[in-house]
Order: C-alpha cells, then structure tokens, then sequence
C-alpha cells in the first residue's frame, strides 16, 4: 500500500501516473428516445414453426440485435408478421396445447387447444408466444405494441416501407 502523500485525493491513483485518470478508449453507449432508430421489419411465417419464429421477433422488438442496446430502454424494431394462420406446431402440440384464461368470475376458468386458437383468431397464437418472451413491466408493455400480426398476407404498413426479415431456420 502506498502512503497517503503519494496518492490523488479523487481518484486513488498513484501520483506518478497523473495522466491515467479519466484517459477510457472507449465510452459505454447508452440509447435513448434521441439516439433510438426504429425501422420496420415484416417477417412471413408461412410453414414455420412457432416458437423459433417468436424467439427470434421478440429479441428484434427488444433491440438485442442492435449494438446500442439498453435494456431499460425501448430500442427495438417495429415487426410486421404475416400469414400467422399458417404457422406450424411441432409433435401434438395443435391438439395437446392448451391456452387457459379466466373471465373474471367465480368458476370463470376456460381452456382452449392451439387448434382452437388458430381457427377463431389465429393471430393470438403468435401474439400471446411472443407477449411471454417480453419483460412483464410497461417497458414489455411498450415493446409488445411494436408487434403487429395479421392472419393473411396483406398488412395496412406499406407506408413505412417494411424490409423483409431473414429468419434463421433449423433444417430437421
């Protein structure tokens, strides 16, 4: 240990090395609403599998595929999904998976199967699989409504000139 005479009074360096403090090669970048840069992504799941394709859309809409990215801040993408009603489940899952909510009353609990799911509104299916892999705080609040899922191949976003999404898929 040094003595005290031989020490900076701030920064605990050695004197004889003045010129160390404050000298970082680097800077931590940290995003905010200024520095974020959204862009649009559509992605088409067509005969894919469900919860590949929803591991992959919610780290987009998060933004950890971004180098700038703050994990108290929402710096992902906007995500268009397209043709959700024919997405695939792997083994039994389409008649095995059950989806349970409740209405709110007393005895209100209801179940239903994917198969279910995906006739009456498939786009769910793909919003509920990706809601769960979202932070469960207003953040994940935020982040959830940059997702945007339609049942067929047409979707209202022309405007904003999506770029198609390149999916990363397992061959089996």
């Amino acid at each position: 240990m040094l003595p005290e005479s031989e020490i900076c009074a701030t920064f605990a360096v050695p004197k004889k090395y003045p010129h160390k403090v404050n000298e970082l090669s680097y800077k931590t970048i940290s995003a905010n609403k200024q520095t974020v840069n959204k862009a649009w992504f559509v992605v088409d799941v067509e005969d894919q599998v469900l919860g590949r394709v929803s591991t992959q859309i919610s780290n987009v809409l998060r933004g950890k595929h971004k180098t700038d990215f703050t994990p108290h801040m929402d710096c992902g993408d906007n995500v268009i999904v397209i043709n959700a009603e024919k997405i695939k489940l792997t083994g039994k899952k389409m008649a095995e998976k059950v989806y349970t909510r409740h209405t709110g009353y007393p005895g209100g609990q209801r179940f239903t199967t994917a198969q279910e799911m995906l006739d009456k509104h498939p786009t769910r299916i793909i919003e509920k699989a990706v809601r769960g892999m979202l932070p469960k705080t207003k953040l994940g609040d935020a982040i959830y409504g940059n997702l945007f899922v339609y049942a067929g191949g047409e979707h209202p976003h022309s405007a904003q000139q999506p770029k198609a999404l390149k999916l990363i898929t397992k061959n089996r």
